[in-house]
Parts: C-alpha cells; structure tokens; sequence
C-alpha cells in the first residue's frame, strides 16, 4: 500500500491567501505547502487506488504529484475543504465510485452519501455508494471501515483502511475533537500509519473564544474548541490507539513559526510504503 499525503492543511491551507504571518511567509520561503486535506492510496498489489476526501486544490495536487487519477473515492464529511474537488470529476473520469456515509446527519436531515448526491447530481460520472458505518466494505481490493468521530455541529467519519493481503493498515482520525468513541478506536487501532487531526498547538486554546476541552491530567486541552485536536490531543490519540507511525495533518498556518515546521506536522507530497 502506498499512501501519499496529497493536501496536509486545513480549510485555508499553508500559506494563506492574502496572509503575510511569519508561518506563510516561512512556507514560502521554503516552497513548501499545506493545500486543503487529500490522501491518496495505492494499492501496489492491484494498480488501483482510492482518494480520501476531495479537496479544492484537487487539480493542482494532481499535477503536482506523481500518482494516478483514482479508481474510486471516499468523503468523510460535507465541510467544503473536504467535498467540494469532487466537481473536478467532470470531464476528468469516465465511472467514479464515491463512498460516504448512510447515516443521516440531525443537523442537516440529510447523510454524507445523500447530500453528496443531490449537490452533484449534475456529474452523470459518479456514482455513490452509500456504507454503514462499522461495516467493512471492499474497494481497490482494499478493506475500508468508517467509523464515526467527534466533529461538531456535523457528522464525520475516521476510517481505516487494510490491506486484506498483506496486512498494511492505514487509520485517519478524520476532523474531529479528542472525544471519539471508544467503538471507532477500536477500529483505528494498531495502524502502520495512523493520519490524525491535529489543528494548532495545545497553546492557542487561550485565543479561541470557548477555549479547549478534554484536558490531559496536567491540564493541557486536547481539543481546540470543539471540533479539532491540539497537536497534543492528536498525539495522545495515536498513543491510544497504538499506532506505530504519526503523522499530524489538517494543520492550520496559527502554528508559531518556530514549530509549524516540527515534526510530526507533515507536509503535502509525503510518500508511505506500508
């Protein structure tokens, strides 16, 4: 399994349209970027791969980037970072399989898989494929699960993906606070590389107006708000998890400038062999 990190940030990216901080300007100076969040996987055994979520900078991460344009694709949530590159299908793939979500959302009366269809009802391309939430279902020759996460006021998914052969797993967190059940970590588990939320520093809670939650025993917030982890959150969660390999994305630019390039914060066009 290949995994290759297509787009790292958050919904504005790194650097910022219109932004001279000292992190967007550092990323320019250093010719790298975070663009609105992509993974692409191979499956090196078959050829075919599978891209997760569908970012806005779609076209530009795939001239960038040496992968193949994907057999199939999966949405974990509605958010427009996420969904809206789906409309890159048009003219660009004969048949496209999009899995989402057959839950429906309180908020919105609507599942991931439904109001991706009835917003691109217009792509006679693609064809959506509603999944169950912790139901395994193959695509690519690869076994994905969806597993619901912590990501108000919408639903949204993590998801492992395995490789029934070999035995590579892939997890992502999807966008979501360090509350997830203790069902979907069940499920996230024991990963070669585990790709988790981490959205800015544990130190920024004090700039956000409902500051941090879920706090460790030191006191220090794992979720920013509501919806993301802190960097902190992110990995506690892949402690938990037991994942042999982090990886933070979903990063936003208010990362100081001196730890926005740190490790673990990946950057766009890293490359995994699992």
């Amino acid at each position: 399994m290949r995994v290759t990190l297509l787009g790292t940030g958050d919904t504005t990216g790194t650097p910022t349209v219109g932004c001279d901080c000292d992190t967007c300007r550092e990323a320019r100076a250093r010719g790298v970027e975070r663009s609105r969040f992509s993974v692409h996987v191979e499956n090196t055994r078959t050829g075919e791969s599978l891209l997760v979520d569908f970012s806005p900078d779609f076209r530009q991460q795939f001239l960038t980037h040496d992968v193949p344009l994907p057999d199939a694709g999966l949405v974990t949530h509605v958010h427009f970072d996420h969904v809206d590159g789906l409309g890159n299908a048009y003219r660009v793939f004969d048949d496209l399989s999009v899995n989402a979500a057959d839950e429906v959302d309180p908020k919105t009366g609507q599942s991931v898989a439904g109001t991706i269809a009835e917003k691109y009802d217009y792509l006679d391309r693609i064809t959506v494929r509603e999944r169950t939430p912790f139901e395994t279902f193959r695509t690519c020759g690869l076994d994905v699960t969806l597993v619901p996460v912590d990501h108000p006021p919408l639903v949204c998914y993590g998801l492992a993906v395995e490789d029934p052969e070999t035995g590579a797993k892939l997890s992502l967190s999807g966008d979501t606070s360090y509350g997830v059940p203790e069902e979907s970590k069940e499920v996230l588990a024991n990963s070669d590389l585990f790709l988790a939320d981490a959205i800015v520093p544990a130190s920024l809670c004090e700039h956000h107006p409902l500051g941090g939650k879920h706090h460790d025993a030191e006191g220090v917030p794992r979720t920013f708000g509501t919806k993301h982890m802190t960097r902190e959150g992110a990995l506690d969660l892949a402690e938990d998890v037991g994942a042999e390999r982090t990886r933070l994305v979903h990063t936003a630019h208010f990362y100081p400038v001196e730890e926005a390039f740190e490790e673990p914060l990946a950057l766009d066009g890293e490359r995994y062999e699992l």
